[in-house]
């Protein structure tokens, strides 16, 4: 029987309804689940059926009296992905879940970290810690996480390049057909809008063609994504985070779920954040969870 542990992420976002919605729709006896977090205030969803395992989280923070953005909710997600991962490293599951935190509850609580992961690729790095996302055939990895607009163009090195797109042409498939965006409006259009793409992206995809992967680019973003619909090419790579997550939402027709790719172990999440406004309203769709609960389970 496999393994799962889930991390029930922020306890006043809308991590604990999705995970325990998802649950309900999974056949018990599926998997053995190990949840860790606020386990008191998972419960109060109600109960679940199947070999279901706790760990409890406990914070000094005192709890906020209703759902909002807390040091508690900080510290308790991030110690239990800290547990989490320790579990993971020393091999007590097959895979990892992990619902949404909020990087500012992390900040508030004085984690060092920004994300999730920035802290598994510290931690549990393989080859690296590239976010990638799938929804059905839709595949796109990112080249830069969780950087401001205007430090894009500095973060943007042939390493990073590189690196992307060997940890994606590996989860992909070493064949699979690749292709790189651009940064910049029409490619930099010949270096007048911006010399990226000349003098970074496509050196790094020429070097990566002479290792052997099938690669190609940099493309227009738009023109990417229509091509990547269309079935046009295996996986994409692409420069920046928004430019990765509006495409592929609106391309999509099937959840969305987020694989962080290179690590020691799987890991994969829901794409959706912690949602405060709606959490503990019953409005909470999990789709994208149980998307992630069933793909950790058919791997």
């Amino acid at each position: 029987m496999k393994k799962i542990i889930i991390t029930l992420g922020d306890p006043y976002g809308i991590g604990p309804e999705t995970t325990f919605k998802a649950l309900k729709k999974i056949k018990p006896g599926a998997a053995e689940f190990t949840l860790i977090g606020d386990i008191e205030n998972f419960k109060k969803f109600g109960p679940l059926k199947g070999d279901i395992k706790y760990i409890d989280i406990k914070s000094p923070f005192r709890a906020p009296k209703e759902a909002k953005l807390s040091k508690r909710g900080g510290d308790v997600s991030f110690k239990a992905l800290k547990k989490a991962v320790d579990l993971m490293l020393a091999k007590q599951a097959d895979a990892l879940v992990t619902a949404p935190i909020s990087k500012e509850a992390w900040q508030k609580a004085g984690v060092k970290y920004m994300g999730h992961t920035e802290f598994l690729r510290d931690k549990a790095a393989r080859e690296g810690a590239l976010m990638t996302f799938k929804s059905g055939k839709l595949i796109c990895a990112l080249i830069t996480e969780h950087y401001a607009v205007k430090d894009l163009s500095k973060a943007i090195d042939k390493k990073r390049i590189k690196d992307a797109a060997r940890i994606l042409a590996n989860i992909a498939g070493r064949n699979t057909p690749i292709e790189v965006s651009a940064l910049n409006p029409h490619c930099g259009d010949g270096g007048k809008i911006g010399k990226e793409e000349i003098q970074t992206i496509m050196p790094a995809v020429k070097e990566l063609k002479k290792e052997g992967l099938n690669i190609s680019g940099p493309y227009p973003i738009d023109a990417l994504w229509l091509r990547h619909k269309k079935g046009l090419s295996g996986a994409i790579l692409i420069t920046y985070h928004d430019a990765a997550l509006l495409g592929l939402k609106l391309a999509a027709k099937e959840p969305v779920i987020h694989i962080t790719a290179g690590l020691k172990f799987l890991r994969v999440s829901p794409t959706h954040g912690t949602a405060f406004d709606i959490a503990g309203k019953n409005k909470a769709d999990e789709s994208s969870m149980l998307a992630a609960v069933k793909y950790a389970l058919s791997k």
